[in-house]
């Protein structure tokens, strides 16, 4: 790839996460989908929130934790998201710049604050995300700076940015862009239910736009419509294009130009929290990918980035995680 300035640049929902223990009577006593993520408005933003137990606030959002990890391993990550001008939006500006990503997007005013997930972390590790978009939904072409996509060798894109309907804009523009420069465009899928509400869309898009595609057995099986995790896997060796598919711990499938490749887990001593794995993961692998580094390498780096971001609450690493490959032995 040519010479750029930055490797990634992420373009997602820029959201400060609030996260709380809970147990599954919790869950189901106020509705919750276990496991899944769910859009919520204002008004039972704050309902969950009053009834949630303490908890931590940290900036988060799907692609804004994979920046975060990038510049972690010492990569030159670059991030576009939509955050108000109020105090929750200046937590999320200062957070994602002192982990050493860069960020312009203008801050939005007048408008909605700046959005905010409440995660309910049950004690089997699984994490519950309900969402209020907030100031994401105003992302708009308009916000796609061009010169840094196209300085940028891959452009990743989440899944979630699919739903706020001026985002999709932003994110062909972006796609268009990347491709115009001779750039590389990644997905991730992000949810499984994120899948079935645009799955017509989505097929689109990965076959239409998508270089590198990222999504866990949920998801990818929800995208084919299948049971089998197999007849996923088949279907996407058929597009020809990279692929790191994510099974917990059973490890990954990366299908690269017709090779298939598994990487098992790195292994972990305790599951707290699971959230930020697949965007840890995606921070891994996109590091190896723009070094050049071989598939299964990229693997191996996705995984160990992943491991870290489990071993503790909350999506943002609590190391440096370029130690950890040099622990690991592995090249940088």
């Amino acid at each position: 790839m040519a010479t750029a300035e930055f490797d990634v640049t992420g373009i997602g929902n820029a959201i400060v996460d609030v996260i709380a223990h809970a147990d599954d009577a919790f869950l189901t006593a106020n509705g919750i989908e276990k496991g899944a993520m769910t859009l919520i408005d204002a008004a039972r933003a704050e309902e969950l929130y009053g009834r949630m137990g303490p908890g931590i606030e940290v900036s988060g959002g799907s692609a804004g934790n994979t920046m975060a990890g990038i510049a972690s391993l010492g990569g030159r990550g670059a991030y576009i998201g939509k955050v108000h001008g109020d105090q929750l939006g200046q937590v999320f500006r200062h957070d994602i710049r002192a982990a050493g990503v860069h960020f312009e997007t203008a801050a939005g005013h007048g408008g909605a604050p700046t959005a905010r997930c409440l995660i309910l972390v049950t004690p089997d590790a699984q994490r519950s995300m309900n969402t209020f978009l907030g100031a994401c939904v105003e992302l708009g072409p308009e916000d796609i700076d061009e010169a840094l996509i196209a300085n940028s060798q891959v452009t990743y894109l989440e899944g979630y940015l699919w739903d706020p309907p001026r985002a999709k804009e932003a994110f062909r523009k972006a796609a268009s862009t990347a491709h115009g420069a001779g750039r590389k465009v990644s997905l991730s899928l992000s949810d499984s239910f994120c899948v079935h509400r645009h799955h017509a869309e989505f097929l689109d898009l990965v076959e239409g736009y998508v270089d590198i595609l990222f999504a866990n057995e949920h998801e990818i099986t929800a995208l084919y419509k299948t049971d089998r995790f197999e007849d996923a896997l088949e279907a996407v060796k058929r597009l020809g294009k990279t692929a790191a598919l994510t099974r917990s711990e059973k490890g990954a499938v990366i299908v690269s130009g017709g090779e298939v490749v598994e990487v098992p887990a790195s292994p972990v001593a305790r599951v707290v929290d699971t959230t930020g794995a697949g965007d840890l993961y995606a921070a891994g692998f996109l590091y190896g990918f723009t070094r050049g580094m071989a598939p299964a390498v990229c693997g191996r780096i996705g995984a160990l980035a992943a491991a870290e971001i489990i071993s503790h609450v909350g999506a943002r690493p609590d190391v440096v995680l370029a130690d950890l490959l040099k622990d690991a032995g592995v090249p940088a």
